[in-house]
This record gives C-alpha cells, sequence and structure tokens, in this order.
C-alpha cells in the first residue's frame, strides 16, 4: 500500500523482528502517550518472554509495519476479556506522516473479525484520529492505571463495526 512517498508493508511478526521493535517502544514521548504499558518497559528479557509467547499464541494476528525496508512499527489483533482489541505501535520517527492510519486499513484487510475494539488514553489525539480516520466510533469510556503515568487516567473505547 502507498502512502504519498511511502511503501507502507504489513507481514506476519517472526522472532527475528522482535529487537527493532523493543528498540522502537522505547521512546518516552510514546510510552507516555501510549499510557496503559508494561510497568517496565525497558526490562528486555520480559518484553521478548511475552512477544514470544504471543506469536504462537492462535488468538492473536501480529503483523509488523514496514515502510521500504525498514521495520517501523507494529500492530496486532488480541483477545481481552473475550473482546477482539487492536493495538499499534509506532516508531516516533514515523509520526504525522499517514502511515499508522494506512497500516491500520491495511491490517483491516487482513483481519476481519468484528466488532473489533480500540482503546486510547484520554489525551493521545494521534491515535484517536487514526481510529476515527479508519471508521471507529467513540463509544464510551473507561478508567484504570497507566503504569507510564503512575496513576489512573481515563482512557476512550473505540469500536469498528463493518
Amino acid at each position: 500500500m502507498r502512502n504519498g512517498n511511502h511503501d507502507i508493508q504489513l507481514r506476519p511478526t517472526v522472532a527475528s523482528d522482535l529487537e527493532k521493535l523493543f528498540q522502537i517502544q522505547l521512546n518516552r514521548e510514546a510510552i507516555f502517550l501510549a499510557a496503559f504499558n508494561s510497568q517496565d518497559p525497558t526490562d528486555k528479557p520480559a518484553y521478548f518472554a511475552k512477544y514470544t509467547r504471543l506469536l504462537s499464541d492462535p488468538t492473536v494476528n501480529n503483523q509488523t509495519i514496514i515502510v521500504g525496508e525498514t521495520i517501523v512499527g507494529s500492530i496486532a489483533k488480541f483477545l481481552m476479556e473475550g473482546d477482539a482489541e487492536i493495538t499499534y505501535w509506532l516508531d516516533r520517527d514515523f509520526w504525522g506522516q499517514g502511515i499508522a492510519t494506512a497500516a491500520l486499513k491495511n491490517f483491516l484487510g487482513i483481519e476481519t473479525i468484528r466488532p473489533l475494539f480500540g482503546r486510547v488514553a484520554f489525551d493521545n489525539f494521534g491515535s484517536q484520529r487514526v481510529l476515527e480516520k479508519c471508521g471507529f466510533t467513540r463509544i464510551g469510556s473507561d478508567r484504570g492505571f497507566a503504569n507510564a503515568r503512575q496513576m489512573e487516567i481515563e482512557e476512550f473505547i473505540y469500536r469498528l463495526d463493518v
């Protein structure tokens, strides 16, 4: 899929992607905006253990986002309390270029389970726009403890039905 000057591809995530994906998720600004992440995002052994397990979980659809020849992020569907949820993470250097939106649109053609839910911190306006551009509708909110902020915050809940 092309987006402006970018050739954006998704492919199933493999174990050899994890080193680059680990490095991408260390960006402090991204951690703050994601809010609901692991207690210690710098814990490499824990990261590798978790994602190695998820790569073999048949209920999880992990895809790596590639621009040109460069891994720039990841996108996945997983099950949480019986609901299909979406998550994505994009390298900070690639924000604001429409890549996350293009990757999510591409992913929605691969992952057809509906409804599909997305959750986003109340102040993560970029991610809210990505979901809305891809047809998700805000259906409510919840409060939860955000490890990245060490406090309870509001998160918006989005849903895609088609």
